[in-house]
């Protein structure tokens, strides 16, 4: 797994042990950024369920002002904050280690501010330009996810949401969103949305 293109190109990163955390495949990676290529450079994207980083990463490697990453998990946190750190890329992020609902609550009011080492800060009236969902398969989170982003409007007006699901798993309920394109690459599904 590396970062397929952008300021950081080729460099190589780590992936959390066991089956809990499926990393994005470099192909997969590489069509989903081919398809958004119009949204970036952009301004923040959020990781919601960052497991490597790889997406949001990939994203500051390619331009994004900025990027917010949250990972629940202590030793997937931990392989965001190494992968950011040897890519030379922290300066852009603003890393959690939280559950992810109560803490996109919390950027949407702005009663938690998200900051960056290099100074950019997440605008909460703005919202995210490019959100990354691939939460683990199956367990409603995705649906959740979209309902979440759609109430407290975190999404950026030409912003785009990517949802990452498995062939047969959890059905994507649309949550107000549009459906601008969707792929299969094997078992996975990527989906990607617009307000």
């Amino acid at each position: 797994m590396r970062i397929i293109s952008g300021k950081r190109r080729g460099y190589k990163l780590k992936a959390p042990d066991g089956l809990s955390t499926r990393p994005t495949t470099d192909r997969v990676k590489e069509s989903v950024f081919n398809i958004i290529q119009s949204h970036l450079p952009c301004g923040f994207v959020l990781d919601m369920f960052a497991g490597s980083g790889a997406m949001g990463i990939e994203a500051l490697s390619r331009g994004a002002e900025g990027a917010v990453f949250i990972e629940q998990n202590p030793s997937s946190y931990k392989i965001v904050e190494s992968n950011l750190i040897g890519s030379g890329l922290m300066d852009g992020a603003a890393l959690f280690k939280t559950d992810a609902y109560p803490l996109i609550k919390r950027l949407a009011n702005g009663t938690v501010t998200a900051a960056t080492p290099g100074g950019a800060r997440f605008d909460n009236d703005r919202g995210f330009d490019i959100i990354f969902l691939d939460p683990p398969y199956n367990k409603g989170h995705v649906t959740k996810a979209l309902g979440e982003i759609g109430r407290l409007g975190l999404l950026s007006v030409s912003g785009v949401i990517v949802a990452e699901t498995e062939v047969g798993g959890e059905e994507i309920s649309r949550c107000g969103f549009n459906v601008i394109r969707e792929a299969r690459y094997g078992k996975t599904i990527i989906t990607v949305m617009q307000r």
